[in-house]
């Protein structure tokens, strides 16, 4: 009788209303570069482009994708989401594994996660952080868009509590039968937690698809840029050098025309890529944040 009375009723559709106007919020921006990036300079110049390409042409995406610097950049990016979600899964695993062990299991376990805990609000500060990378020897490294980034403190915290839901019988007749911690982890814990997994690879595929600070700061090889950060330097910093562009081509190609179709392939990938990790994500985020 809930769920057929007015109130539910009302709250149904302004819940609903709310929830497609932020979908629109959303998806107009991105139609709207997409349109961008499909017409001729005139109208992209004139700002005379809507939601619907005017005059389509697909120039800028031919230039785009025939500039040697922006494919170099895509193969960086992918190389380090790869890379750094593969890493960054793995440490957490075996962070998030002892972690949520009782203190009868693992007497050190509140020391390091008031330790973890007071990492994630503290730190030392931008200089700091950039003199230990440099004495580390990272800088104008490849790794140095990987490594800095492997201990995310939130997703120990979310995998630690999807741990901890899952039966502790599982994990005592996996102990009877002689497997050890890594067995167990391994061949019980992760089987059962693809849920967390995938939630804590979306987080951290968008985090390297898209960061571009570190490479600013690290690299001073624009050779050596990620996508994010050389669209960065391309766009905001409106550096289009890079593109090599002859005077033929300033005739059907702006740089408004280019910078729409370089950031609609720069998500591209994300939003084909969610899809199939959205189904996961809400139960993941639900079963490894609440608990009794």
């Amino acid at each position: 009788m809930y769920y057929k009375s007015l109130g539910y009723r009302v709250f149904n559709v302004f819940n609903i209303g709310f929830l497609i106007f932020l979908a629109v919020l959303c998806i107009v921006p991105l139609i709207h570069v997409l349109a961008i990036s499909f017409s001729s300079k005139a109208a992209a110049d004139a700002s005379l482009v809507g939601l619907w390409p005017v005059e389509f042409s697909i120039e800028a995406y031919k230039k785009t994708m025939n500039n040697p610097a922006f494919l170099r950049s895509i193969l960086i990016s992918v190389a380090r989401t790869v890379l750094g979600t593969a890493v960054t899964l793995a440490v957490t695993f075996l962070a998030a594994y002892p972690l949520s062990k009782d203190n009868s299991v693992f007497r050190s376990r509140s020391f390091y996660s008031w330790l973890f805990v007071f990492s994630m609000i503290f730190n030392g500060g931008l200089v700091p952080f950039y003199i230990v990378i440099q004495k580390l020897g990272l800088i104008n490294s490849f790794w140095v868009l990987v490594l800095p980034a492997t201990v995310n403190t939130f997703l120990v915290i979310l995998m630690l509590n999807f741990f901890r839901g899952i039966p502790k019988e599982l994990e005592e007749a996996a102990l009877i039968d002689g497997a050890g911690h890594f067995k167990t982890l391994f061949r019980i814990y992760l089987p059962v937690s693809l849920p967390s997994i995938a939630t804590i690879a979306l987080f951290s595929m968008v985090f390297h698809w898209n960061s571009w600070f570190d490479g600013l700061l690290y690299l001073n090889d624009s050779r050596d840029f990620p996508l994010a950060t050389f669209l960065q330097t391309v766009i905001i910093q409106r550096d289009m050098s890079s593109m090599s562009m002859s005077p033929q081509e300033m005739e059907l190609i702006s740089q408004t025309t280019v910078n729409a179709a370089q950031i609609f392939i720069g998500a591209l990938p994300i939003l084909l890529v969610y899809p199939f990790l959205q189904r996961f994500f809400v139960k993941g985020m639900t079963l490894g944040s609440v608990k009794e």
